[in-house]
């Protein structure tokens, strides 16, 4: 199935082809017909999936059909709710680039900076409003959003507003909305807070799941590396000084420890920014843009903040912490391998972690394959680990001249054996 055979208009069909996309992902082929239904839609689907486009596209389409019918007013018609500004800016980007053929006008609103410009967009008149809640209910409670003319409204990343306490003020948004409405709501996972969320605000939906999410892209090659917690920052830095790793995105549990990564990384040399809660927003994006453009290799960042990064092409992610839900480590890998893209899974796991291993590995239901090739190995049983090879102290510190020669062995660049 190709984009020109979901009954699109032309103008959205040249934007698509200007972006280069011929064939929709899964979800975009289940899901765009239906919300051109105008039905509700209860969406399942993991990181990656193109889930953004899968309702940019059919709100700009009924959106521009109902300009071409006569339905003008400055009021907001479709509003977005997403969880972080990052977020709330990609879906941006989405719309300006599925929607630059089409006389409609969209605007963003989140915390974190002044307000004015917001308000000054909404003054002069929006057709789609994309918001985080806190900002959102700020601005209406000052009168500056009015929420009466919605038609369409879409709840994003729904478990991710769970997680961060948000949920509240999605319920005081929801309680302005229209009662007659299509509404989208779109989460990675259904917990039973969001399934009775979605359960309270959906009318009669058609729900669309596609890949569980247990599962791993089999486009990601996926491995693991049994390595002291003390060597992982010298594993990496080994790792990352291979110039063919164009992009990569690496995964601490803490906010400190993404620091002191980023710190390490700097000080062999390697380009690379934290993006994690306790940046501001400002610095935040202009890690994230800096890392889009190229500036640096390399991203470090937590999870709740990585949620936001959406990166084209990526080609490595990096666990240099194994994550405490197994969940976790599906969505953390899913921003590699996209769009039928190949890419690379690397993952470090201490002696403390090994649980942790067997948790996502029974919830995939694959065993990752082990690296053995590298030379801070230690024992793989879950239970009662202990060193296969006491290593010399000058090996844990890795000095330059070891790391040249190690670079000659290249172990660092064999594939897999499956």
């Amino acid at each position: 199935m190709l984009f020109k055979d979901l009954n699109l208009i032309e103008p959205i069909l040249k934007a698509l082809q200007t972006e280069g996309y011929e064939t929709p992902t899964p979800i975009q082929a289940r899901t765009i017909p239906l919300i051109l239904q105008r039905k509700d839609v209860l969406g399942c689907a993991q990181t990656g999936t193109g889930k953004t486009a899968a309702f940019a596209i059919p709100i700009l389409q009924l959106l521009a059909e109902d300009f071409v019918n006569g339905k003008k007013s400055k009021a907001p018609k479709t509003l977005i709710l997403t969880p972080t500004r990052e977020l709330a800016i990609q879906i941006q980007e989405s719309f300006t680039a599925y929607g630059k053929h089409i006389p409609l006008k969209w605007s963003v609103i989140f915390g974190g900076v002044s307000q004015h410009a917001q308000v000054m967009d909404l003054q002069k008149g929006v057709d789609v409003l994309i918001a985080t809640p806190g900002r959102l209910l700020d601005l209406m409670q000052q009168g500056f959003v009015d929420l009466r003319s919605i038609q369409i409204f879409v709840l994003d990343e729904a478990d991710r507003m769970l997680d961060m306490g948000f949920v509240n003020d999605v319920k005081k948004v929801i309680a302005k909305l229209p009662n007659k409405r299509q509404t989208l709501f779109f989460s990675a996972t259904m917990p039973h807070e969001i399934k009775d969320l979605a359960n309270s605000i959906l009318t009669q939906p058609t729900k669309v799941e596609v890949t569980p999410v247990s599962s791993t892209a089999d486009t990601i090659d996926q491995s693991i590396f049994f390595v002291k917690k003390k060597n992982k920052a010298a594993i990496l830095t080994i790792l990352l000084k291979d110039k063919k790793i164009k992009s990569a995105l690496v995964f601490t549990r803490t906010k400190h420890g993404a620091d002191k990564v980023v710190k390490i990384l700097n000080a062999a040399t390697i380009k690379s920014s934290a993006i994690h809660g306790n940046k501001s927003q400002n610095a935040r994006q202009a890690a994230l843009q800096n890392f889009k453009n190229g500036a640096i290799r390399v991203l470090v960042a937590t999870d709740i903040a990585a949620r936001g990064i959406d990166v084209d092409d990526l080609t490595h992610v990096f666990n240099f912490e194994l994550p405490e839900v197994p969940e976790t480590y599906v969505h953390r890998i899913g921003r590699t391998g996209r769009a039928g893209n190949s890419g690379i899974a690397l993952s470090f796991c201490d002696t403390e972690e090994k649980l942790l291993l067997r948790d996502i590995q029974k919830l995939i239901n694959k065993q990752i394959p082990v690296r053995t090739d590298h030379p801070y190995l230690i024992a793989q049983t879950v239970l009662e680990p202990k060193i296969v090879e006491q290593l010399p102290k000058e090996l844990t510190q890795t000095p330059k001249s070891q790391q040249k020669k190690k670079s000659k062995n290249r172990w660092y660049r064999k594939p897999v054996t499956k």
